[in-house]
């Protein structure tokens, strides 16, 4: 059965030191951010990530290696990977989200907000059918967002990214599952994982690594 850990952690428990843990290219990104919480973000990110893994392979957090090289023009902005492990990050908000498995994974969090351009949003990411339910939705914000969270999961496992038109994803693809995620009131989560059967799903908070 294939197995997926999705862990989540608040920018609240972000802590300065945390980027003495970064490689250059983190350390930049991380310095470009000019908004503290878009800094704070990253920077959880990055943590979690490399917390973990350096937990599985007992090597401190600032050695783990790293790859985010993008495969259509080779800069390093792409999904972050790492040998012989799949993974995936996410941030909304408050949260800051990673999932971890030996298959492909992808993972997406959004934060409800009311004041969104929800119509304006549909017509570049939803199907036809699927802008005809959203119209008769009662909660239009949430409704979007969890058709949204679930495509965005789907694209991230594929590693298809802002390539593909979201218009087409109309259900799950085959040898696919795709599975929404409990999470804070206020907040819509989807996990996608590339496996035959639905995967064996462990929740765990980051606090326990910071």
């Amino acid at each position: 059965m294939t197995e997926v850990e999705v862990w989540w952690g608040r920018i609240g428990q972000v802590r300065e030191e945390f980027a003495a843990e970064l490689d250059p290219f983190e350390r930049q990104r991380h310095q470009a951010y000019v908004r503290p919480e878009d800094k704070a973000r990253f920077l959880l990110g990055c943590t979690i990530v490399r917390r973990v893994l350096a937990s599985r392979l007992a090597l401190p957090p600032a050695s783990i290696s790293l790859d985010r090289t993008c495969p259509n023009c080779g800069k390093p902005h792409g999904k972050v990977r790492a040998d012989g492990v799949e993974l995936s990050v996410t941030h909304s908000g408050e949260l800051v989200g990673v999932a971890v498995s030996e298959r492909p994974v992808g993972l997406d969090v959004e934060k409800v907000d009311p004041a969104i351009d929800i119509d304006g949003l549909a017509r570049l990411s939803l199907a036809e059918a699927e802008i005809a339910q959203l119209v008769t939705a009662a909660d239009k914000p949430r409704a979007f967002l969890r058709q949204w969270t679930r495509k965005e999961a789907i694209v991230k496992a594929t590693g298809a990214g802002l390539r593909e038109d979201l218009r087409t994803i109309t259900g799950v693809p085959e040898g696919m599952q795709v599975i929404e995620l409990p999470v804070d009131p206020g907040y819509s989560a989807a996990l996608a994982v590339v496996s035959a059967e639905p995967p064996a799903i462990q929740t765990k908070s980051a606090q326990v690594l910071i």
